[in-house]
């Protein structure tokens, strides 16, 4: 008997009762579909949170003012950080950029119109270790940082809410009544680490500490934003880095730290072990779908089974093999599960791409790990529930068998 003749004799028998072969065939398509779509919410998750922090890499470190906890209580906005401490960590031999940076929101004006905005004052740096690409014009230099000139760059989405031109460089905006020309406009890029810098303008440092906030201590900085080489060890900075802090702020030996050191590469490594969980558990939630899929199967052969007893011991008289009849059950039930199989994998990859692109404008990532796991679905799961009725049809006594009604 080949393999043409068993799998046309298996689509004869499933196909002779069309509803209960459809209604198994839908519990393997919910399945696979569910598990199709779980996985890709887990990439996309995971990709989404990662695209949050590739702008910076893994060779950035972010410094924070403040312990990170002194006596039970946070004490995260205490500006213990100065650009002098930033000029000192540059001098370190595995450090390309340093910038110091302040965060602030204001109203921003331009003719009739008014926009809050966040508003970030930092040094050149910042775009390299940001790297920022500018569609006009260009960012600021050290000469507007020691001037403290009144300069800025904004966001492509801040120049639309204020109503600016296509080409906005030369422009004059007023931030707390105070006029700024604008020098540049960043890229579009949507989110990062650092909030969206499409809705953002930024100013010298020294500008907004002087000219805006009016600090009585215009060297404070609430952050300091580092790059080094790719092939540096980032531990090894770190603990540079809080050697010569803790040495520049005089703690004693038994002091905690006032500051916060942030590893975007430990980060990314963290989310990266997280999101994995996360997949996994999704799969894991979906699997149950399958599991409820394997068993309609299963439920379908040994009603099956039931139904052609008469059937089974007329093979069995002329000679049929148990090996035969078994292939004979097992492959109906592969079938069975394969056709649900591809039909969730499609409708799954279909409704996942769909969604993503058309509904939320989202790209979502497109794996081959789904197209494995339902060929592998529909082999295991069409083995795994078949077995057992394939077992008691191929032991059953022909004679008993051709007795049955």
């Amino acid at each position: 008997m080949t393999i043409g003749d068993i799998l046309k004799e298996s689509w004869i028998s499933i196909s002779g009762n069309k509803l209960r072969s459809f209604l198994t065939v839908l519990g393997i398509i919910i399945g696979v579909m569910a598990v199709v779509i779980m996985v890709a919410v887990g990439e996309t998750v995971q990709k989404s949170i990662t695209d949050q922090f590739s702008s910076l890499g893994t060779n950035t470190i972010v410094v924070r003012a403040g312990a990170a906890r002194t006596g039970g209580v946070r004490m995260g906005n205490r500006q213990t950080l100065t650009i002098t401490d930033g000029e000192q960590i540059k001098r370190l031999s595995d450090v390309i950029y340093v910038a110091p940076a302040q965060m602030g929101s204001s109203q921003v004006i331009y003719g009739n119109k008014n926009w809050s905005t966040m508003i970030l004052g930092t040094s050149p740096d910042y775009a390299a270790i940001q790297d920022i690409d500018i569609e006009y014009g260009t960012f600021f230099d050290e000469n507007a940082v020691k001037n403290a000139s009144t300069y800025a760059v904004i966001g492509p989405d801040t120049a639309m809410e204020l109503g600016m031109p296509e080409n906005p460089v030369g422009e004059i905006i007023r931030i707390q009544n105070m006029p700024f020309v604008v020098i540049g406009m960043m890229q579009a890029r949507g989110d990062s680490a650092f909030g969206s810098q499409d809705d953002m303008i930024i100013i010298p440092v020294t500008t907004l500490k002087k000219r805006l906030q009016g600090s009585k201590f215009p060297d404070a900085v609430t952050m300091i934003a580092l790059k080094i080489y790719n092939d540096s060890d980032n531990n090894v900075v770190i603990e540079q880095i809080t050697s010569l802090l803790r040495q520049r702020h005089r703690l004693k030996e038994n002091d905690e730290d006032d500051f916060q050191i942030t590893d975007m590469k430990q980060i990314m490594e963290t989310m990266n072990t997280v999101t994995g969980y996360l997949k996994l558990l999704l799969i894991a939630i979906a699997a149950v779908s399958l599991l409820v899929g394997s068993i309609g199967i299963m439920n379908m052969m040994l009603t099956s089974v039931a139904e052609r007893t008469r059937e089974i011991g007329v093979r069995k008289a002329i000679g049929a093999r148990e090996r035969v009849i078994i292939i004979q059950f097992l492959s109906e039930s592969v079938m069975i599960s394969f056709i649900g199989s591809m039909i969730g994998l499609i409708l799954g990859v279909g409704l996942s791409q769909g969604v993503g692109r058309f509904i939320l404008h989202y790209n979502v990532p497109f794996s081959i790990w789904p197209v494995i796991l339902s060929v592998s679905v529909a082999v295991v799961v069409g083995l795994a529930s078949g077995v057992m009725p394939a077992i008691k049809a191929a032991k059953l006594n022909p004679i008993d068998s051709l007795r049955y009604e």
